[in-house]
């Protein structure tokens, strides 16, 4: 099953990657170019008293990528049909679309872990441990919001009824919402371990849409 989902998504994991470490990179560009214009104190003062994180364009970055990820790995199954083939394996069908979704979960995590790296292997040579690991706290809600949206949109494609998926397109942009109610660096800091396991309680979602296949709703 990982192998199947492996070559339906290798090249745009690739492309997903590159992606997203091109806007990391290129805050931390920001970053390297005012601390090399005005000093490395300036950039220092610049994110204390203006809550300046350098790396904001990557803010949406992460729910573009895990919406085209979910759009690569389900939209073939739904229009070729092989769902139907998938489902009927020796294996329970909710096990079966598990092992589809944790291809994707674990595509999302290692594109995340390797932003994390680039961001964290840089910015930790020029800033005080409060100050970048404020940035990277700052950034971990972007990145649940990313594999919320994969999630999300694993769970509207999976649906076999389009009037249906239309209202989980709506229930999807409030969900998503949640993940951008404050624009403030660490706002959710002290929130960040129920926002991962209502992130992590989206999975069930696309159980609801697999029963509804099954039962061949339309």
């Amino acid at each position: 099953m990982f192998y199947k989902e492996y070559l339906k998504t290798r090249w745009y994991l690739l492309l997903m990657l590159l992606t997203t470490s091109g806007f990391a990179g290129y805050g931390l560009l920001r970053l390297h170019r005012v601390a090399a214009v005005n000093g490395i104190g300036h950039a220092w003062e610049v994110m204390l008293m203006h809550d300046v994180v350098f790396i904001d364009l990557l803010e949406y970055v992460p729910v573009i990528c895990g919406l085209v990820l979910a759009l690569m790995q389900f939209v073939p199954e739904m229009y070729h049909k092989c769902l139907k083939l998938t489902l009927h394996l020796p294996v329970s069908h909710l096990k079966a679309v598990n092992q589809m979704l944790l291809w994707g979960v674990a595509a999302t995590v290692a594109c995340a872990v390797v932003n994390y790296a680039i961001l964290w292997g840089y910015m930790s040579q020029v800033l005080a441990n409060e100050l970048w690991s404020r940035i990277l706290w700052t950034a971990l809600p972007w990145y649940l919001a990313g594999l919320a949206a994969y999630l999300l949109g694993a769970w509207i494609i999976l649906e076999p009824a389009w009037r249906r998926r239309i209202v989980n397109i709506v229930v999807a942009v409030l969900v998503l919402k949640v993940y951008f109610v404050s624009e403030q660096p660490m706002a959710y800091f002290g929130f960040l371990p129920w926002l991962a396991l209502y992130t992590i309680a989206l999975l069930s979602f696309s159980w609801i849409s697999i029963s509804r296949f099954k039962e061949g709703k339309e």
